[in-house]
């Protein structure tokens, strides 16, 4: 990992100069540009105000973000099936619930349908891949088809259900995670 570069992609993501960081750090501008140039190594105190200063601390910066994994596949995800409801939970992101958002494949075999959730904070998005849906929200019902989406508040009891002869398969995202 070289530290210089790191800090240099991370003064310029908060459209800072090397003075404007110098500053605040109470540094010279040109042991920044030697440090952003690898020529020199800061102390681990040093390191914590420049950090610091950037928003940062020194686990999530030496965190190594090019490890992070971006795509996942079948082997990655993680599924439950509810025989009593007819229905399939899969997780398509397995750290989601970490995350801001939480994405998940739902279907829905025939007469199928979700427990009934809970009024809670969030936003809640759907786009239905195949089949259609009854959408439940506190005394609503909305009808959506295949290739037809739902985003609303959560602010009512909650819950979707497969009225139809065939498997309904929904993308589900949930703000913040409640899966």
């Amino acid at each position: 990992m070289k530290i210089g570069e790191k800090i240099r992609r991370l003064r310029q993501q908060y459209g800072l100069t090397q003075k404007e960081l110098a500053d605040r750090c109470e540094l010279s501008k040109g042991f920044i540009s030697q440090l952003e140039n690898d020529i020199t190594s800061p102390s681990i105190a040093t390191l914590v105000d420049i950090l610091t200063c950037l928003g940062t601390d020194l686990k999530t910066f030496f965190d190594d973000d090019s490890e992070q994994k971006i795509v996942f596949g079948p082997a990655d995800c993680s599924v439950r099936r509810d025989e009593k409801r007819n229905s399939e939970i899969v997780w398509l992101v397995p750290t989601a619930q970490k995350n801001l958002m939480e994405p998940i494949r739902l279907t829905l075999g025939p007469g199928g349908s979700t427990v009934p959730d809970a009024p809670h904070e969030g936003e809640e998005f759907g786009y239905v891949l195949a089949g259609q849906i009854l959408l439940h929200i506190g005394g609503r019902t909305c009808r959506v088809k295949k290739g037809e989406s739902f985003s609303f508040a959560p602010l009512a009891v909650h819950y979707l259900e497969n009225p139809g002869k065939s498997n309904a398969v929904v993308l589900w995202v949930s703000a913040p995670p409640s899966f």
